[in-house]
């Protein structure tokens, strides 16, 4: 714990001496995507293949956003200037979620000069994360690295402590940059940091009265813990530490039924991503239990990534050598995905069904 809290600290310092350099800088963006990956507050996404999903899927734009935060205090005493300041991040979230990132870039320097114009160290924070959010959906993840830095820097001049949720959640974020540019000693630090900042909170909190922490607080607080097993899990899975993440997969399994119910999609997603964990460990039989879980209620809840978990369940199949049934399931999974234009899934299926081919072939041989 030491090490990690260290490490945190290391980070904070790093953070600082960037945020000094580029608080007064300017950011302008390349690239624009019209996906946005978000979730909303105690939500958190899955793809194909835990192994597989790009980096940038690691963690969501904006779980815990300080904009979302800086909406809500319009109620509380802003002045005009940061309420005009409001009108103008809403104008590039909504850019965002258009997929107009350029457009929404150049909102933000404007907000971001408007910020600085009237002194308001909570309206030039929430304007550095929302940039930084961007960045992160982008793909430029150094640019992201520096932007978030940045807004580490007037959190922690503003006050905002360590284990507050809106902290972690950035430290998270840069969790997962860091594991997209390989630097694997900063990303374990950083997931390892977020887990047990989160555990050692919850357990803090435990015996608070509703009073003092609300019931919507305490759940954030343990689905933003889930959020960070699952990241951390997927992590692990890119670097073949399949029985760690297994531990993890396993623990946000928990959070997620606990807190969301055994039918949100979140857990269907897990249930999956489990299965290929141990799929992959060779553990095909307790792979399968999992799997045919996730398949079922993913019927029941009509699951938007139904071809995903089709695939998962027809490798598994394949793997325990029951070809009819794989053939058969792998079929209808290239359908859905076809159906949803999901390159990634339908080029793993297709992967399946070669695999399979050869595995006919040799049996036949073998006859």
């Amino acid at each position: 714990m030491t090490m990690l809290l260290g490490a945190a600290r290391a980070l904070c310092t790093v953070a600082r001496r960037a945020g000094c350099q580029a608080a007064n800088r300017s950011y302008r963006g390349a690239a624009s995507t019209a996906h946005v990956c978000e979730l909303g507050s105690g939500r958190w996404k899955g793809s194909y293949k835990s192994s597989r999903r790009p980096p940038a899927m690691l963690v969501g734009a904006a779980a815990f956003s300080l904009f979302s935060a800086l909406v809500e205090d319009e109620d509380e005493g802003l002045t005009a200037a940061e309420e005009n300041i409001v009108v103008h991040l809403k104008k590039a979230k909504l850019s965002i979620m258009k997929g107009e990132m350029e457009e929404a870039e150049e909102i933000l320097h404007k907000t971001l000069r408007l910020a600085h114009a009237c002194e308001s160290r909570r309206a030039i924070t929430y304007t550095y994360d929302l940039m930084a959010n961007l960045a992160f959906l982008r793909g430029e993840y150094d640019r992201a690295e520096k932007l978030f830095k940045t807004t580490l820097v007037y959190m922690m001049d503003g006050g905002v402590k360590q284990d507050d949720n809106s902290f972690i959640e950035i430290s998270l974020k840069m969790a997962s940059i860091y594991a997209s540019l390989n630097q694997k000693d900063l990303a374990v630090a950083g997931f390892q940091f977020c887990i047990m900042s989160l555990d050692e909170k919850i357990k803090k909190q435990k015996d608070l009265s509703e009073e003092i922490l609300t019931a919507e607080e305490r759940t954030n607080t343990r689905l933003l813990l889930g959020l960070s097993l699952d990241s951390y899990a997927r992590y692990l899975v890119a670097n073949s530490q399949l029985l760690h993440a297994q531990t993890m997969y396993e623990k946000a399994l928990e959070i997620c039924r606990e807190e969301q119910g055994e039918l949100h999609p979140q857990t269907v997603t897990l249930l999956s991503d489990l299965a290929a964990v141990l799929e992959a460990q060779g553990r095909f039989d307790e792979a399968y239990t999992y799997i045919k879980q996730a398949y079922d209620l993913a019927q029941k809840t009509e699951h938007p990534n139904q071809h995903v978990i089709l695939g998962n369940m027809a490798m598994i199949l394949l793997h325990q050598e029951h070809l009819v049934d794989a053939e058969r399931i792998f079929k209808e999974a290239l359908t859905k995905a076809e159906e949803k234009n999901d390159s990634l899934s339908i080029y793993f299926i297709q992967e399946g069904l070669s695999e399979l081919t050869k595995r006919k072939k040799n049996q036949e041989q073998c006859l």
